[in-house]
């Protein structure tokens, strides 16, 4: 049994479980309920004091699954392609997550080790979905119609699809409130051609396989909550824009 061990736990978010989890739940608490049970969010991965709420206001609307497949951008390993773990578990401060794979997707565990990106989505699907089965995937410059295919074949009505990335970064803040507001009306109407072409995110390629997924089965897609880091830190020099959606 190989178990993948928190890369980025004391840094990212707690390592103490209790206070991990206190933070958790003071999101989740302040975050609106749903009646809505999407298919896919998509939701930053910046430290939890920076993103952790703007995630949270999608996590909240999660219930009901047994796998979250969780994709997101190679920030540490050049890739062409979008691979998954080969680890067996992967662990952090509140347990062990079993690792789900699929022949879609090519097993490297290298990508991995390091990724913050994928990481710090596990706490929240551990605190929203108990002990649901989880699938690592790192995406590199790789065509996010093929990325697409592949996950409409993994895909059924217990999966949630967790699509991990941040919005601009480091434009002061009116630059990227517009840069920001431009990519999220982009994400919300699923117009894949003005995302692609206009969007900026870290996570790209995972943000536009989900939409063009979501534009051939008929998903809508609501944006959650906007904040950029200047909304905590204060310094409005240099931010990075952080927004969550639902798409169902």
């Amino acid at each position: 049994m190989s178990i993948r061990q928190a890369a980025v736990a004391g840094a990212f978010y707690p390592s103490d479980k209790n206070e991990l989890e206190k933070m958790l739940l003071h999101f989740l608490d302040k975050a609106p309920s749903s009646g809505i049970n999407p298919k896919a969010i998509i939701v930053p991965h910046a430290g939890y004091v920076y993103s952790g709420q703007v995630a949270a206001y999608a996590y909240k609307w999660v219930k009901g699954k047994n796998r979250a497949i969780i994709l997101g951008p190679s920030h540490y390993k050049y890739l062409t392609n979008a691979v998954s773990d080969t680890n067996d578990e992967w662990e952090t401060p509140l347990g062990k997550a079993e690792v789900a794979t699929s022949s879609e997707f090519v097993r490297i565990e290298e990508p991995h080790v390091q990724e913050h990106c994928i990481e710090v989505q596990v706490p929240f699907i551990q605190k929203v979905l108990g002990k649901a089965s989880i699938m690592p995937i790192v995406v590199g410059d790789a065509d996010p119609i093929k990325i697409s295919a592949q996950l409409e074949r993994v895909l059924d009505d217990r999966t949630i699809l967790v699509i991990s990335s941040d919005l601009s970064h480091f434009h002061d803040y009116e630059t990227a409130i517009r840069l920001d507001n431009n990519s999220c009306a982009a994400i919300e109407m699923l117009n894949y051609e003005k995302f692609a072409t206009e969007g900026e995110a870290c996570g790209k390629i995972p943000i536009l396989a989900v939409m063009d997924l979501a534009k051939r089965l008929g998903w809508k897609c609501r944006m959650l909550y906007y904040a950029n880091s200047g909304d905590v830190t204060g310094d409005k020099s240099k931010v990075v824009g952080y927004a969550s959606f639902a798409l169902y």
